[in-house]
């Protein structure tokens, strides 16, 4: 099986790597708004040039500079220090080794490496990403991270669910733990049911592929504790209240909660932030077959809580529900969870915004704030406890879905906080798929709300 962590290339040279045998452009950036007063100080010539290219300095165009023999890039931008800047660039530029000519933030270069990424699992690429010359200023190490484990997650997403079963998933966590020399215990199968992780394993027993909860622990045991919990459904049918062919096309990326955690796992390793870290991640696929759960059934889950199935389509919660019970049985200081878990919180929010719910508002606000800082939107939504009546079974202590056809992002979170003990805690219901293309956005799988917690992480346990 190939394995993502060791396929991640960035497309970044080191200045002490350049030995002159190969030409270096260099790329002049300018802003829209400043460009008429930069234009007014260039030469005839240059104006006359960059006036058949057309160039005006909007934000992802470029033009070359100088005449028919140019050997600069100017590159328009809208003057904001996020991952547009550069992310359109170097699947534009022509291949080849480039230098800036200006200073920039460490989140601008994240970009350049983020609009190199293509996925060429199955297909080989069209061409070559160019290269940038890393800034000696800037936080090379850091940058890297960044653009590995935010790769790391993209390929996990769109790797096809026949190379993405639970077992896949599996290795590829083995993997990180072998590469930072991290603890990974798995559950599997029928284990589950020893463990009182009924609705994991209710969830992926019909799959030839079974269900498992794999835990990864890191760090020294003294450092504050942080628990990440991933949503893991590798391919998801519906069950029996089996998807249509529309909804079905893309469940390749239910896993995507899943892959930001172990994407967001691998930063906060590779950064050797000082916290205890547990990823949790409870891997099913919601498959059809004469033992698959049905609608009416009641399983009976880690918390003690039992819970009857309106809707096999709602699996992410019963999967989540035993994981983060699992999560608070040693207190750490922070839980965060990742799940594409309802069509509601896209009609929300859209596919770009992570919704964000917590119990804690101060946390919810600092994520958020760190969200606009790196360019990586959240949306703080309600955790309405008044919606709770939803959720209410005649036979069971819960259902796994409301029939109200309204706050469904709410009602799932809400489910998910009955098995919340009292530590902070913070759910993000997320797309993890790109619809369209944007700089340093190409379509396909995504990370959301992965650096905005990191730097969250950062500010919080390793401060500059």
């Amino acid at each position: 099986m190939k394995n993502e962590i060791e396929q991640i290339t960035t497309p970044y040279v080191q200045a002490n790597d350049i030995d002159g045998s190969e030409p270096v452009t260099p790329i002049i950036l300018v802003e829209t708004a400043n460009f008429s007063s930069w234009l007014a100080l260039r030469s005839n010539d240059e104006q006359a040039w960059l006036n058949r290219q057309a160039f005006t300095a909007q934000p992802g165009q470029w033009a070359w500079l100088g005449n028919d023999q140019a050997t600069s890039i100017i590159a328009g931008w809208n003057g904001q220090k996020d991952i547009a800047t550069l992310g359109g660039l170097p699947l534009r530029l022509p291949p080849g080794l480039y230098q800036l000519t200006e200073t920039v933030s460490d989140l601008q270069l994240i970009g350049w490496g983020l609009g190199a990424y293509q996925f060429n699992r199955y297909k080989t690429a069209k061409r070559s990403a160019a290269r940038l010359v890393m800034p000696p200023a800037n936080n090379t190490s850091s940058i890297l991270n960044h653009v590995e484990a935010i790769s790391l997650t993209r390929d996990l997403i769109n790797t096809s669910a026949q190379d993405m079963a639970p077992s896949h998933l599996q290795a590829e966590i083995q993997a990180l733990a072998d590469l930072f020399g991290a603890d990974c215990d798995v559950i599997e199968g029928d284990a589950l049911l020893d463990n009182n992780c009924g609705a994991i394993h209710a969830v992926g027993r019909a799959a030839t592929d079974g269900p498992r909860l794999i835990d990864l622990q890191w760090g020294h045991a003294d450092h504050p504790k942080v628990t990440l919990v991933g949503k893991g459904v590798t391919f998801d049918s519906g069950g029996l209240n089996l998807k249509p062919a529309s909804g079905m096309r893309t469940m390749k990326k239910d896993m995507g909660g899943a892959a930001t955690a172990i994407g967001l796992a691998y930063l906060i390793m590779a950064e050797a932030l000082p916290i205890r870290l547990r990823l949790l991640v409870p891997a099913a696929e919601n498959a059809i077959a004469g033992n698959a759960f049905r609608p009416g059934d009641v399983v009976h889950t880690h918390k003690g809580l039992t819970v009857e199935i309106d809707n096999t389509d709602a699996e992410g919660r019963l999967l989540l529900c035993d994981a983060l019970s699992i999560a608070c049985e040693d207190e750490p200081e922070l839980i965060f969870d990742y799940a594409t878990l309802t069509g509601s919180a896209r009609s929300a929010v859209g596919a770009e915004v992570a919704a964000m719910f917590s119990n804690d508002t101060a946390l919810a606000n600092a994520i958020h704030t760190c969200g606009q800082i790196q360019d990586d939107p959240v949306w703080h939504m309600p955790l309405h406890q008044e919606y709770s009546y939803m959720l209410e079974s005649k036979v069971a202590d819960l259902v796994n879905s409301a029939a109200s056809p309204y706050a469904g992002a709410v009602t799932a979170a809400l489910f998910l906080q009955k098995f919340i003990g009292t530590q902070k805690w913070m759910h993000f219901d997320i797309m993890a798929f790109n619809v369209r293309a944007r700089p340093g956005r190409p379509e396909g799988g995504e990370a959301l709300a992965l650096r905005a917690v990191y730097a969250y992480l950062k500010d919080t346990y390793d401060p500059v």
